[in-house]
């Protein structure tokens, strides 16, 4: 069986990060391929309006990392929580990264704001709070590509963590069988991770940019994630 994913891309990415690295949406495609779960993946950039057509059908829909802040009032943004909101009580399976992560939260009663940790970028590592089935190979502490300046501030009350750290106490959620949701990028690779980092240079400050360079020696779990969110999708599909 291959499972069918929609991703909804929610970025274009800058001009200078194009041609080496595409868009999320094929970051997505290469963390996935070679994965013991096959998948064949179908990529619209709501951003930009573009979404599948109605008759189409997906065992899930995975919402990307953004620039955007969740609870911005962009109107893009406004018709993708209503989208978003019809998959949802349709029973359609839902995936969250970084700004997918924090706008689901919002959507199903959570909050999501400005961080007063400040901004999150580099290696970051988490406690497992809590285990499932589908997350295998196991792990007792999750390490993930990060770069966030908003966070989760309150999950909806059926939502379980299960990861988190001081720095980021959300770091990833699941409600029930049908939402998963993870503020790291599983997707990011370090080169992309170093590039992002040194275009932000300015807004992150030198101590915390050479901090967090320095750390990309370190190794991330990425591939293990993304293996966790197929398996999440497939158990029921």
């Amino acid at each position: 069986m291959s499972l069918r994913i929609c991703i909804l891309e929610t970025d274009i990415l800058r001009p200078e990060l194009v041609d080496p690295y595409r868009g999320y949406g094929h970051m997505f495609e290469v963390l996935f391929s070679g994965q013991p779960i096959e998948a064949q993946f179908v990529i619209h950039n709501v951003m930009q309006g573009d979404y599948p057509d109605d008759s189409e059908r997906f065992d899930a829909y995975l919402v990307t990392g953004s620039k955007a802040d969740s609870f911005g009032s962009d109107p893009w943004i406004q018709v993708l929580k209503t989208y978003l909101l019809g998959l949802y009580q349709r029973g359609e399976k839902l995936l969250g990264i970084c700004f997918g992560h924090q706008l689901l939260a919002l959507l199903l009663g959570g909050k999501t704001e400005r961080a007063t940790q400040g901004w999150g970028v580099g290696i970051h590592h988490y406690r497992i709070e809590r285990s499932a089935p589908w997350m295998s190979p196991g792990l007792e502490t999750m390490t993930l590509l990060i770069s966030h300046q908003d966070q989760v501030t309150r999950l909806p009350e059926n939502a379980t963590v299960i990861a988190s750290s001081d720095f980021c106490p959300f770091a990833a959620y699941h409600i029930d069988d049908q939402v998963l949701c993870f503020q790291g990028h599983p997707e990011f690779i370090h080169d992309y991770s170093k590039a992002l980092m040194h275009i932000r240079q300015e807004s992150l400050g030198k101590e915390l940019y050479e901090r967090a360079l320095s750390g990309l020696g370190h190794d991330h779990h990425g591939r293990v994630v993304g293996e966790w969110m197929l398996r999440f999708v497939a158990q029921s599909a």
